[in-house]
């Protein structure tokens, strides 16, 4: 801990790492076989992919965020129902140096535009629409309301379909069709960035109740020992 410049402390500053690597590369050759997530639908259906899989897909979506230009501290927003694709999303980020910000699924346009021109985007992941307890929110027209509210909007939407929206608007040249982009990498390996310890890793933003949402950045190395603290004190996590 350097602790010259109290209370602006810096954790691990002679050291890089990757969040991306710790969560699934260095597990690969011992429990690739294992389950990484497991995933129960608003239907009840249950998806389980293993280490291996997961590690595939991040690669994969992590190529195809490097193809539309994406690179190290360029921010994006995630703004998604809770399903895989999301986590897909911020191992990707993670493992080219993109700095994510997820924004609830849901949030109405006006607190989605704050949030945009915050954190000033080059890219806004999203769905068409999420499920929750049986109802069906669109996503991607309150993303086109957000954006025509944002004096900072990205340039880029990427949109996955979930078949919940078939007459959702598109709009050329800004929208791009998440499937049909990721198809384009599969079978893709992607190195990780590494990050110097305390450069950004996300910007999670407060609720906005008492004023103006802000932005809580937080760095790679001091979340990396905050995990690892809360899976072993507070979850009791154990391997298996």
């Amino acid at each position: 801990l350097d602790e010259s410049n109290a209370p602006f402390f810096k954790w691990f500053h002679d050291g890089e790492l990757n969040a991306s690597y710790n969560c699934l590369d260095r597990h690969l050759k011992t429990q690739g076989h294992k389950t990484a997530i497991i995933f129960e639908a608003d239907d009840g259906k249950v998806t389980k992919i293993t280490y291996q899989q997961l590690y595939h897909k991040v690669c994969q979506f992590a190529n195809a965020l490097k193809s539309l230009g994406i690179k190290k501290g360029e921010r994006v927003i995630i703004y998604m129902p809770m399903i895989p694709e999301a986590c897909f999303a911020m191992l990707a980020c993670a493992r080219i140096g993109a700095i994510h910000s997820v924004v609830f699924g849901g949030f109405a346009a006006a607190s989605l535009a704050a949030r945009i021109d915050d954190a000033r985007p080059v890219l806004m992941m999203t769905a068409d629409g999420g499920s929750r307890l049986g109802k069906v929110t669109l996503y991607k027209s309150l993303v086109d309301e957000s954006i025509k509210l944002a004096k900072h909007p990205p340039e880029k939407v990427l949109i996955y379909r979930r078949g919940l929206d078939p007459q959702m608007a598109v709009n050329a040249g800004r929208d791009v069709d998440w499937q049909e982009l990721a198809a384009k990498h599969a079978g893709a390996r992607v190195a990780c960035t590494w990050l110097e310890s305390n450069e950004p890793s996300y910007i999670l933003y407060t609720s906005g109740t008492t004023g103006h949402p802000k932005g809580v950045q937080r760095d790679v190395g001091g979340y990396a020992v905050a995990l690892a603290a809360s899976m072993q004190h507070i979850y009791c996590g154990k391997a298996g």
